[in-house]
């Protein structure tokens, strides 16, 4: 007798699968494809998220002697915003003036170059300039000419803006201070064309008789004393002038020519040069200048 092998399993035979067999193995099939194609989904990096960019910043430049006006007019126009918004903005602001500015921000809206974007809005400019000019005119050199002179720091940015509105130069600045102290400390008016042109709403160097004689708090002809408020935005050039002018006795000055401003303490001298600057301007309106 030969022995032939068995064939596998019990009985020799291979297992035939059942229907549930094939359906459990079908079922555990379509399991691993399906994680074959999840791992990929789960391990791949995420998508770099791109953030937008930044608002583009642009400046807004502030020169030195620019009224309320001005200053709210520019702010309008680089937000493009309607003529007029940032004027009434400044009136219902809560900005950080002194008591005595009674909330009028003209003479704190401090010149320099400001940055702004499309999220700027109106009052958050006006805030910016103001605390600026509170961060400047805080200053040790300032504080001490204030306490000084026995002014208040309000006082102080008033003649400021006075003297930034009359003279160019930094001598010439130190100069019109001092004859604006010694015209107060004399009782005298300050007889300024510069406060008359701020209660107009002009900037000319022609003041007329009758010009003298406005009936306006800002006319400084006929009232004692410095006018209700600052006429301009000070820098701080104005400011340390202000508050540190120079020796004199000068009390009267002008301007004959671009560049030839005369001081005196004499009027009959100061009365000849008004008889030269009238004449050069008689020239000027001849030619045309």
């Amino acid at each position: 007798m030969t022995n032939e092998p068995s064939p596998p399993g019990r009985s020799g035979r291979r297992p035939r699968l059942t229907r549930r067999g094939r359906l459990v193995l079908v079922a555990g099939a379509v399991a691993v494809t399906a994680a074959a194609v999840l791992v990929p989904l789960l391990t791949a990096e995420p998508e770099k998220q791109h953030s937008p960019p930044p608002p583009l910043q642009q400046k807004l430049v502030i020169p030195e002697g620019w009224r309320a006006t001005q200053v709210y007019a520019a702010v309008d126009k680089a937000l493009e915003a309607p003529p007029g918004s940032t004027g009434k903005t400044a009136a219902t602001a809560k900005l950080k003036l002194p008591a005595d500015a009674r909330g009028n921000p003209e003479g704190y809206l401090f010149p320099a170059t400001y940055p702004y974007d499309t999220t700027s809005t109106p009052a958050g400019l006006l805030s910016f300039m103001v605390n600026t000019s509170a961060q400047r005119f805080g200053s040790r050199r300032i504080a001490d000419g204030v306490a000084r002179n026995r002014l208040t720091l309000h006082q102080a940015v008033n003649i400021a803006s006075i003297v930034q509105a009359e003279a160019d130069t930094a001598e010439d600045m130190g100069k019109v201070a001092r004859v604006i102290h010694n015209r107060l400390a004399q009782g005298m008016p300050l007889q300024m064309d510069s406060t008359i042109n701020y209660a107009l709403g002009r900037s000319t160097v022609d003041t007329t008789t009758a010009d003298t004689r406005l009936r306006s708090p800002y006319n400084t002809y006929e009232n004692q004393g410095l006018p209700p408020s600052p006429i301009d935005n000070p820098g701080e050039e104005a400011m340390h002038a202000a508050v540190a002018p120079p020796p004199g006795d000068w009390l009267y000055f002008v301007t004959v020519e671009p560049g030839d401003t005369r001081f005196t303490s004499s009027y009959e001298e100061h009365q000849l040069h008004v008889a030269e600057f009238n004449a050069a301007r008689a020239k000027a309106r001849a030619t045309g200048d």
